[in-house]
């Protein structure tokens, strides 16, 4: 069976879903805000690669970049942002259509954005110094999050994704605009 990585086309297409998304992001009033202070000249490349080793695809993040310890911390310590996160998961969304992708590969990294975004991308709100050490990307598949220490760890019931569908009333997605 193809991995969504290789649904998704690859890292060219994770490559380019990463550029929709980011400009996007920096479109967005609210989640411009978590790259007002500078990004890394290549973030797009790097978040490709990030989604790609999540995604089934080569270790190269874990490989050349750093661990999802790293990753993780780099999202910590700014205490909640639900709206941020909602939107950012709009942004990921309309990248999808903007890239062109088509269910079911679109539902499942709809999926894989929002688990991620609002689990292990915001569980530390207090500090970066709560992460603990020697975290590993963890994984997704056509079935969801697997094989990881986040399997167990699933957004509470006022921030769950699961059952959420583009275009409902309570989720994120192409019918909802930013702006």
């Amino acid at each position: 069976m193809e991995s969504v990585y290789e649904a998704a086309g690859g890292d060219a297409g994770l490559r380019r879903l990463a550029e929709a998304w980011h400009e996007r992001v920096l479109a967005d009033e609210v989640v411009s805000h978590a790259f007002s202070h500078g990004y890394h000249p290549q973030h797009s490349e790097r978040l490709a690669a990030y989604w790609a080793e999540a995604l089934g695809g080569p270790t190269t993040y874990s490989d050349d970049y750093g661990d999802e310890t790293l990753v993780v911390r780099m999202h910590s310590g700014n205490g909640p942002h639900d709206e941020m996160d909602r939107r950012a998961i709009e942004c990921f969304d309309q990248a999808l259509d903007d890239v062109g992708l088509a269910d079911p590969t679109r539902q499942v990294l709809h999926d894989y954005f929002a688990w991620a975004t609002t689990t292990t991308m915001s569980r530390y709100h207090g500090s970066k110094d709560d992460v603990p050490a020697g975290m590993h990307v963890p994984h997704w598949s056509w079935s969801g999050a697997c094989g990881t220490a986040h399997d167990a760890e699933r957004p509470s019931e006022s921030r769950s994704w699961e059952g959420l569908r583009p275009g409902d009333a309570a989720a994120p997605g192409p019918s909802a605009t930013t702006g």
